[in-house]
């Protein structure tokens, strides 16, 4: 298998050795975990069952965005939803899987693991039963070209818009309207935005008409996919003071980024342009021949080669004290 297909493929985050002090292999807010949601998880009464049908929370859910609460689709992850996607394509229709350029690898791992053909080439599109998209992308941060022309391509219902990074958009804004968002599968995962990764939980706003494949998603789900922890989460993002606290805290991340990027320049990376609150960069030197040594001193970055973007790395932006951690860090492991 390449790289974006192998079972053992990294992630970001903690590692054998337990979480690095500056953890920069995540796309987490930095001003996290928000309080109001924290206080919602912490409050959450685990004592009990959620609701197996999640009545309260697809309401919640579906006046937040706009639609009705049959069109939210429930998922324990990102990644458990991806796999699900991927399975119900392979029993309503088979056939292949587009894939952007550079991409989150569960994309392709469920595609190899139920053996769907994977395209990349862009006018490639017309006649795939599943593609995917995320916008800002990942691992670059930056608006996916031709995202309009991407979903216009695609038949009705086939394309899931993945938004992980869409509440961290630091700049600019979705260039979708609301006739193109409706013809797609918007996939959400606020844990990111709330700086609350270890609760995993998500959802997705199913296409305009496209009920019966809600359906079907449904019916492959396990029981329960959230436990109470993550219907709190959930429930949390939909509140005003939540939304608030995310607004303010995207002006404290811009200003750590400037600062950030300005760092990696000054240490001779090429910096590669952004829009969310991380950023891809070249080192001067290549990031495995130091990575033991930066992990001793607490410093923990994303490779990207797993995304298909060998000899860069994947930052998130930290508080200037991580970053200042970085520079002493790289600087000591010359």
């Amino acid at each position: 298998m390449n790289a974006q297909t192998d079972l053992d493929a990294p992630h970001g985050g903690p590692d054998a050795r337990g979480a690095a002090l500056h953890d920069f292999s995540t796309n987490a807010n930095a001003c996290g975990p928000c309080p109001m949601a924290l206080r919602a998880v912490q409050q959450a009464d685990a004592s009990r069952y959620p609701d197996p049908r999640y009545t309260g929370l697809r309401d919640s859910l579906g006046a937040w965005h706009g639609v009705a609460p049959g069109r939210i689709v429930i998922a324990a992850s990102a990644s458990e939803f991806i796999s699900r996607i991927t399975a119900t394509v392979v029993q309503r229709r088979g056939g292949a899987v587009w894939l952007p350029q550079h991409g989150y690898g569960d994309y392709a791992r469920a595609a190899a693991a139920w053996r769907l053909g994977l395209r990349r080439e862009p006018e490639a599109v017309d006649g795939c039963s599943l593609v995917w998209c995320c916008d800002p992308s990942s691992p670059l941060g930056q608006v996916q070209p031709d995202l309009s022309a991407r979903v216009d391509a695609a038949d009705p219902g086939t394309c899931v818009l993945d938004l992980a990074y869409e509440p961290l958009r630091l700049e600019g804004h979705l260039s979708l309207d609301e006739a193109q968002r409706d013809r797609v599968w918007q996939l959400w995962t606020p844990n990111k935005a709330l700086g609350l990764t270890g609760i995993r939980a998500a959802y997705a706003v199913a296409p305009h008409g496209a009920d019966d494949v809600a359906a079907h998603l449904d019916h492959l789900a396990p029981s329960w996919p959230l436990g109470t922890h993550g219907v709190a989460l959930l429930d949390a993002w939909t509140h005003r003071d939540t939304q608030t606290w995310l607004s303010d805290s995207l002006d404290r991340l811009r200003e750590w980024k400037r600062r950030q990027q300005a760092l990696c320049e000054s240490l001779g990376w090429a910096v590669l342009p952004s829009v969310a609150n991380f950023f891809c960069a070249r080192p001067d030197a290549p990031h495995a021949s130091r990575a033991a040594g930066l992990r001793n001193a607490g410093i923990q970055l994303r490779d990207t080669a797993s995304f298909g973007l060998p000899g860069h790395v994947r930052l998130g932006v930290l508080p200037p004290a991580s970053q200042e951690a970085l520079a002493r860090a790289w600087r000591a492991t010359a």
